[in-house]
């Protein structure tokens, strides 16, 4: 069994911040793969379901943010979980926007968020670190992550989350290479390679114009038939 946390904190108010990322993620794993309808448990917001042959418990902290360990650590002692079976979702200041690492144990680097888990389980657990970007001085940071997400924010956010839910059943299972792949697929797709282009097509603008393709040689005319009579040949020769 494994245990996805999302990380964020709980109301309306606070939905669509930076600092609920977390909790986006685990909403779209939910809707998407099928989940059972959410409901208060472990002083949070818990849904049951499986990804691919795993069974995976979602947990959305209600205790808000500097106190995510708490819920966390009720529902792993109820479920008799070890941290390794941990996976956590949360903002990272440090990535760029849209970006996503995925990664085991380490420090908390300040966030409040970490700080309780690290405090409440330790730090063997998995955490998914999704990229909000920095505001550039650390004096503006609580309230750039208390802040919602713009609306210039909208598609790669949405790139992001269709990502992780498209690469939740992977990362259930172990393959942390393959949910990156299936992250990426979504945020920055491959693009056509674009093979020879054909001879008739139009130059772009501004380009040299594609050569013409040569015409076909016209076939030599058939002769008429020669209806002249063999005297009338003959006659012709000495003309």
């Amino acid at each position: 069994m494994q245990l996805f946390v999302g990380l964020g904190n709980p109301g309306p108010k606070y939905a669509a911040n930076r600092h609920n990322i977390g909790f986006m993620a685990l909403d779209r794993i939910a809707a998407d793969h099928g989940f059972a309808p959410w409901r208060g448990k472990f002083q949070g917001q818990l849904a049951e379901g499986r990804l691919g042959g795993e069974k995976v418990l979602l947990l959305k902290p209600e205790t808000f943010m500097n106190r995510s360990g708490q819920s966390v650590g009720e529902a792993m002692r109820f479920y008799k979980l070890e941290p390794g079976a941990v996976t956590v979702f949360h903002d990272e200041l440090d990535l760029a926007p849209g970006k996503c690492r995925v990664k085991r144990g380490g420090g908390h680097a300040g966030h409040n968020g970490l700080r309780s888990l690290h405090g409440h389980i330790g730090e063997d657990y998995a955490r998914v670190r999704l990229g909000i970007g920095h505001p550039g001085d650390k004096r503006l940071v609580s309230t750039y992550v208390l802040q919602d997400f713009p609306k210039a924010d909208a598609d790669w956010l949405d790139d992001l989350l269709r990502g992780i839910s498209d690469g939740a059943p992977a990362l259930a299972a172990g393959d942390a290479a393959r949910f990156a792949n299936a992250v990426a697929l979504r945020v920055a797709p491959p693009r056509s390679s674009g093979g020879k282009g054909d001879a008739r097509a139009p130059a772009k603008a501004g380009g040299t114009p594609a050569p013409k393709p040569e015409s076909a040689p016209k076939p030599d005319p058939t002769p008429e038939p020669d209806t002249r009579s063999a005297l009338q040949k003959l006659m012709d020769r000495f003309r």
